[in-house]
């Protein structure tokens, strides 16, 4: 086994900070020089959001194609049990939607409690992903109960 030092140990941990904060802010470029060394595509923070989940929820575009195009879990969940599409369906951007589902992404994975990616764009009014997301196989239970969910958050307008 080799042992590594205090100080080397620290600048490790600063180097995965450093590629958790280039997923958030979009910098594929430096992101993939550690990636090309050989930092781990699915590494986590501490709350177990993965550099996918990190872009994604940032909409990072070119960060979230880079990390599929170079095999990252695309449906590896964070510590709370959620999946990227999951988060990206709740902070609303359809664009990256798109690269996750065409990708492979489980628009029907339980993120907790029985919902669903598609739960979250209808209760959270991203009309424009939940008519995505349900466009191509209407599942009856969901569209009454998406409906009705929108109908729901209008009364309280």
């Amino acid at each position: 086994m080799i042992s590594i030092t205090q100080d080397e140990e620290q600048r490790y941990l600063q180097l995965q900070e450093m590629a958790l904060d280039f997923a958030r802010h979009g910098n594929v470029f430096e992101l993939s020089k550690m990636i090309d060394a050989g930092l781990n595509i699915d590494l986590c923070d501490t709350k177990g959001n993965t550099l996918l989940m990190l872009a994604s929820y940032n909409n990072q575009e070119e960060v979230v194609t880079y990390l599929i195009q170079n095999n990252a879990s695309i449906d590896k969940r964070n510590d709370r049990g959620q999946t990227p599409l999951a988060g990206v369906c709740f902070k609303g951007y359809l664009n990256i939607v798109k690269i996750l589902v065409e990708n492979g992404a489980n628009k029907y994975a339980n993120n907790g409690m029985g919902t669903t990616p598609i739960t979250f764009a209808s209760l959270f009014g991203h009309k424009d992903i939940y008519e995505y997301l349900t466009n191509n196989k209407r599942n009856k239970f969901y569209t009454w109960l998406n409906t009705s969910m929108f109908y729901i958050k209008s009364l309280f307008k």
